[in-house]
């Protein structure tokens, strides 16, 4: 148990001590016992406030979620209201100066009351407000309580390690998730625009005489009976765009400020326009792209589709695997074991951070507790892939590597334009979100983006970019700020005009998403 002292004890420490100095010096008895007395008296503070804690903490001191469930789906940047209980079953109020969440860095959470009293016998109702700038998994580990003993010179902070899981999908998902999925409501979706080529479609296009071949079904009566010969309904075929959307999801990307990263802003404006190409009944496939290939899905429609796309979206993109993120095995190991120490006191009890094995195997018992139920992410050996499972059972995450990964992300791109070219049904439109290019460094992306076809299919790039996220909190990080804007502005238009002279439509969709959906 590790007791703090407030600023009221650490002053009369101080005051004791002084003064026991004077004593000595002055060789004054009463003095000297009255300095003492002070020190003495804060010392039985000091126990008594232990004693009183560990009452609490044997009597029964616990913290409950309120909801049903362990996970909440929430949008990007949605505030959502989770209730907790706290419960104290002694016979004394517990008396708290500070009540927090303990949870994911890519949350802000904020928990009312932050100060008061827990009830003897009684529970304290908790409002826990949690508000996701970033997609992915993110965990709410538990609560802490700052306790203040009866003296109220001393603190014990008490964690109830309780884990709730966040889903956080991309910020144009949010109506979806409000709204029931599915059903004979979203039946039209799936009709497209009719065209001009014969077939089966919802428009009537013309009336001809029957065909040997022609069903039955398609058969006039009424028209074949008034012009005594069979004829036939023809009807427009229906004609649906085939749209790819390819995602660069680089490490890099996430640089900056948690929610203005270009990754973060590139993400809502892909959603947002597969959102409205499905709802058109186009096909949409997606592809996200790192320095391989994170994820590849077949161009399909309807609204199971969308939920695909959002998914992979929110968890495709993060930074777990051990080649995207900037903790080694050692690291994960540590902040495992730190997590499980109020989770499983005697699952981590007498084990070091340095006995990897060890860890791994109550990683493996504890993993039934997460919210999330998660495969395996990418490691160098079962027990790291062990490890960073855990991080991402419980909503741990990691910091993306620093290393940038720009030339390998290229050879996926271009690997990934051209399987994109050879899919059936042949793609309608392709739009890349990445930073504009510079053609002259990336020789591999130039190459594929000039094997492309430019019949019947049209090609966009959506450039990327780091402005949004730079930080501005003073006058040194804003001139920094903005060289460095005017830096990439010069290298974005560059790189631009490049794209032009390959064919390629360059579209900025800020700082509305719907400008790509409605071209």
């Amino acid at each position: 148990m590790q007791l703090h002292p407030t600023r009221s004890a650490v002053d009369l420490t101080l005051a004791g001590m002084i003064a026991v100095g004077i004593a000595v010096v002055a060789r004054s008895a009463p003095a000297l016992a009255w300095s003492g007395a002070i020190l003495v008296g804060l010392a039985i503070a000091r126990a008594v406030t232990r004693l009183s804690v560990a009452r609490i903490r044997a009597a029964g001191f616990e913290m409950l979620w309120r909801q049903p469930e362990r996970v909440r789906s929430v949008a990007r940047n949605e505030t959502v209201e989770l209730m907790a209980e706290v419960r104290n079953r002694d016979t004394r109020a517990a008396r708290y100066v500070q009540l927090r969440a303990v949870g994911s860095p890519d949350l802000e959470i904020e928990v009312e009351p932050s100060q008061g009293e827990v009830p003897a016998g009684g529970r304290l109702e908790v409002t826990v407000k949690v508000t996701p700038p970033r997609v992915g998994r993110h965990g709410i580990h538990g609560l802490s309580l700052e306790v203040q003993g009866s003296p109220g010179l001393f603190e014990v902070p008490l964690t109830f390690a309780n884990p709730y899981g966040i889903e956080v999908l991309p910020r144009p998902f949010s109506t979806a998730l409000h709204t029931a999925r599915g059903g004979r409501s979203r039946h039209g979706a799936e009709a497209g625009r009719p065209g001009p080529l014969a077939g089966e479609g919802l428009e009537l296009k013309e009336l001809r005489e029957h065909a040997p071949g022609d069903p039955f079904k398609r058969i006039a009566w009424k028209a074949s009976a008034r012009r005594g010969k069979l004829m036939v309904r023809e009807y427009e075929q229906d004609e649906r765009d085939v749209v790819w959307l390819v995602l660069d999801a680089s490490v890099e990307l996430w640089s900056g400020t948690a929610g203005k990263a270009p990754l973060d802003i590139a993400i809502d404006e892909l959603a947002a326009v597969a959102s409205r190409h499905l709802a058109q009944g186009d096909r949409v496939g997606l592809v996200i792209v790192a320095s391989r290939v994170l994820c590849y899905i077949p161009a399909e429609s309807g609204v199971g589709q969308l939920g695909r796309l959002m998914g992979a979206l929110a968890h495709d993109t993060g930074t777990v695997d051990a080649d995207r993120s900037d903790l080694d095995e050692s690291d994960v190991g540590l902040r495992v074991l730190e997590h499980l120490r109020p989770l499983d006191p005697e699952a981590a009890s007498r084990v070091r951070p340095s006995e990897l094995d060890r860890v791994a195997r109550r990683v493996v018992k504890a993993l039934p507790r997460a919210p999330f139920q998660v495969l395996e992410p990418l490691g160098n050996s079962k027990r790291e892939r062990t490890l960073r499972q855990y991080l991402l059972a419980f909503g741990m995450g990691s910091p993306p590597r620093q290393e940038p990964e720009r030339n390998a992300t290229d050879r996926s791109l271009g690997q990934s334009l051209a399987r994109i070219v050879r899919e059936k049904p042949r793609p309608s439109m392709i739009a890349i979100w990445s930073p504009a290019p510079d053609l002259e460094a990336r020789p591999d992306v130039e190459r594929a983006l000039s094997q492309l076809p430019r019949r019947r299919c049209q090609v966009l790039w959506v450039p990327m970019t780091f402005e949004p996220g730079l930080p501005r909190t003073d006058l040194v990080t804003d001139a920094v700020a903005e060289a460095l804007s005017m830096r990439e502005r010069v290298a974005a238009a560059r790189g631009e005009r490049g794209l032009r002279r390959l064919g390629v439509r360059v579209l900025h969709t800020r700082p509305k998403h719907q400008g790509l959906a409605n071209r």
